[in-house]
């Protein structure tokens, strides 16, 4: 099998390919670990029991209502905790309901900038698989939140167990190599069960040429 691939984008020195004639975008980065979707993401004074620091997701990570942050209440799933957003979004729960947005912990999830999105791109909701070339652990995914433009390299807490990689939101680890595929048109713009993430994403990077394809662009 042969890499026939074209440059579509360059995000932070990063180049972002493409087969010729086919629709999957992969590049190889570096992830940072991004919390927001989680219940317990960011607390208003505790940064000892969040999972990340209060500085890297307020306010632009957490729910306002009215001009002010909302605070989960007794109901639910995290009472105190601040209500952690994500792009991706379940548009029939109410804008409050943490349940409404992906969840780090459970979803395996990536982050891409603005410059990958439309115009035969990507969209939310779209799946994706990540190689971690340095132990050959994989995971499918699902694009659930837009990230800063010029960055390239960001998941979940649930995606970095996966591939186990040994980072975390507040402290950072040792650096990754990762492949990152996506692919433009396989989602439904909604989020979506770990089952169905696994399942579609599986069809989608079958029909890209699975770890064959991988290795022809990449190397074994």
């Amino acid at each position: 099998m042969n890499c026939d691939k074209e440059t579509v984008a360059t995000i932070g020195g990063t180049k972002v390919f493409r087969l010729k004639g086919k629709s999957a975008l992969f590049f190889r980065a570096d992830i940072e670990i991004d919390a927001d979707g989680s219940p317990r993401a960011y607390h208003p004074t505790n940064d000892k029991i969040a999972l990340d620091f209060k500085a890297n997701g307020f306010p632009f990570a957490v729910v306002h209502v009215n001009g002010k942050p909302h605070i989960q209440g007794p109901n639910d799933p995290a009472p105190g905790f601040f209500v952690s957003m994500t792009s991706l979004e379940d548009t029939s729960k109410e804008k409050t309901d943490p349940r409404r947005y992906v969840d780090s912990v459970e979803i395996p999830y990536i982050v891409l900038p603005s410059g990958l999105i439309g115009n035969g791109k990507a969209k939310l909701g779209d799946f994706a698989a990540v190689i971690n070339k340095k132990n050959n652990k994989s995971s499918f995914a699902i694009f659930a939140d837009v990230g800063p433009k010029k960055k390239l390299g960001e998941g979940s807490i649930a995606l970095a167990a996966a591939l186990e990689v040994k980072k975390n939101p507040k402290t950072g680890g040792p650096a990754a190599d990762l492949i990152y595929v996506v692919f433009p048109g396989s989602g439904n713009g909604k989020p979506r069960s770990l089952d169905e993430v696994n399942s579609n994403g599986q069809v989608a990077f079958a029909n890209f040429g699975g770890m064959e394809q991988v290795n022809a662009c990449f190397g074994a």
